[in-house]
């Protein structure tokens, strides 16, 4: 081994048992980065010429369009997490389902769905659903297994389903290397991958994962009563009406077409449309459960303005006519979310979401700075090359290559955050295996899936770790690990069936452009 290979090994152990030291992830990013560097100029197996370009990354990386929607979605997610909608949905949909055998099961994986598609928090709707659903599944006899992995099951889907945090970062990576591969192929006008097309290119994988997390609870409920029974008999399950399933349902499902809707319809960019997302989480919130119907109204309002800015231009309406009509309804959105932004601030629930936000987006960003220093040190031990040979070398060739990756990325998924594999994994290999003709829009999705399944894995699995915090004392760790494993064998199926068709991933997003 010369001692460049040294210097390259050495970084690479250095930084993985930094990493699992507990230090702030940026900081050993960018701290063991720049020690290495340092320490190979002066063996004279590091050119710092590479480390010029760190400003220029770093501004790059403020400026980045597609990144500017994370904060505005974090918002929307923290929000909404506040606004009583997990309660409402839940009691909505699991009267719905109550009086049937494994109703509350049903109810769980699709408001986990519901509440993916609003928030697209992990943490946030398996602590949530834990706390809310837990106590009333264990009270009717549930199995603890069923009650844990459906949980943390549905809890998880915030990882595929958009507007997943997942995508709108993986957007920004797989473009960047997409559009690095096409350049090495001799491509100089290199084509993107946005935010809509992975959004896109995950709602049909996200709905057979629903699809089939109801068909598992379907059968066992069928095959094994025992696990999931209907509720007691000293139990009043009072049905819901068609109108209060509606007031539950329409308000997040208006929020969620409004948002993913202007974004696959081209009508507004991402940040614009996470912008709509955010005002709307706001309505919700500040006028909370008992007056949603002024919420709804303000969502109506925008929606109406949004409506007649794009809606009237081929009616021949003079220029004065048409800003009325944009007018009128704005001022009515801009006086209710006045009294909502009001409410928020009287109870704290603005300070605290804008805090959270600060935070997780500061997070966000700090990361993204450490990886592009980890980035061009790891260029520079000529790191790119070894793992380019690396990934040729596997026999099979690029599909064999691909497995091997996602097996990786599967693994470090236990000790990484998502956004630390996004940043630092994802741009090292990427490349490699797009120059070998594999879509990108579909291994952004295959990492999605992947991500989302070691989010679910025992023993180091995220998701498990919020849901052991929200548990009661009966529910053991042994139940929790058991419980998920049929859940995380659906995902690997799914996961399984977007790799041998990939056309489930790739059709929606290439019939939209």
């Amino acid at each position: 081994m010369d001692l460049a290979n040294f210097f390259l090994t050495a970084f690479v152990v250095a930084l993985l048992l930094c990493l699992m030291s507990g230090f702030p992830v940026a900081f050993v990013l960018g701290g063991v980065s720049l020690i290495m560097a340092g320490l190979g100029a002066l063996f004279g197996v590091f050119d710092t010429s590479f480390l010029i370009a760190m400003p220029q990354r770093t501004f790059a990386a403020m400026n980045n369009d597609i990144l500017l929607a994370v904060p505005l979605f974090v918002f929307m997610g923290a929000m909404l997490e506040r606004s009583g909608i997990a309660t409402e949905l839940l009691d909505g949909i699991g009267r719905l389902f109550g009086k049937r055998r494994g109703g509350l099961g049903y109810a769980v994986t699709l408001v986990g769905a519901l509440l993916a598609a609003s928030t697209g928090i992990v943490g946030a709707t398996v602590t949530t659903m834990a706390l809310l659903s837990l106590p009333v599944m264990l009270k009717w006899g549930y199995s603890k297994r069923l009650a844990s992995g459906s949980i943390c099951a549905a809890g998880t889907l915030g990882q595929i389903i958009p507007p997943s945090l997942v995508l709108v970062l993986l957007a920004d990576t797989i473009s960047a290397a997409y559009q690095k591969a096409q350049l090495e192929q001799g491509v100089f006008s290199p084509e993107t991958v946005s935010i809509s097309d992975l959004f896109a290119g995950a709602i049909v994988p996200g709905f057979i994962l629903v699809l089939a997390f109801l068909s598992y609870q379907i059968i066992l409920a069928v095959l094994n009563p025992n696990v999931s029974p209907a509720p007691p008999q000293d139990e009043n399950v009072d049905d819901i009406s068609t109108r209060d399933l509606l007031m539950r349902l329409v308000p997040p499902l208006a929020l969620i077409i409004g948002v993913l809707g202007s974004i696959l319809g081209g009508v507004a960019t991402p940040t614009e449309s996470a912008s709509i997302g955010a005002v709307g989480a706001i309505l919700l919130a500040g006028f909370g459960t008992e007056r949603r119907g002024m919420a709804n109204t303000g969502l109506l309002l925008l929606g109406a303005a949004v409506f007649f800015k794009l809606g009237t231009g081929g009616l021949g309406l003079s220029l004065f006519a048409e800003r009325i009509l944009v007018a009128l309804p704005m001022i009515g959105f801009v006086g209710l979310l006045a009294i909502a932004l009001r409410s928020l601030f009287a109870s704290g629930n603005l300070d605290r979401t804008c805090v959270e936000t600060a935070r997780l987006s500061a997070m966000v960003f700090m990361i993204l700075i450490g990886a592009a220093m980890l980035s061009l040190v790891f260029r520079g031990f000529g790191g790119e090359e070894t793992v380019h040979h690396m990934i040729e070398s596997v026999p099979g060739g690029p599909m064999t290559a691909l497995a091997v990756v996602m097996l990786v990325m599967f693994v470090l998924g236990f000790i990484l955050d998502f956004i630390e594999v996004i940043f630092v994994i994802v741009p090292t290999v990427a490349p490699v295996l797009l120059l070998s003709g594999i879509d990108p829009i579909w291994l952004a999705i295959l990492i999605s899936l992947n991500l989302q399944t070691s989010f679910l894995t025992p023993p180091f699995g995220f998701a498990l770790f919020y849901f052991r915090s929200s548990a009661p004392p009966e529910i053991s760790t042994r139940d929790i690990y058991v419980g998920v494993l049929p859940f995380i064998g659906i995902q690997i199926l799914v996961l399984a069936l977007v790799a041998v068709f990939p056309d489930i991933s790739t059709w929606l997003p290439y019939a939209l452009r």
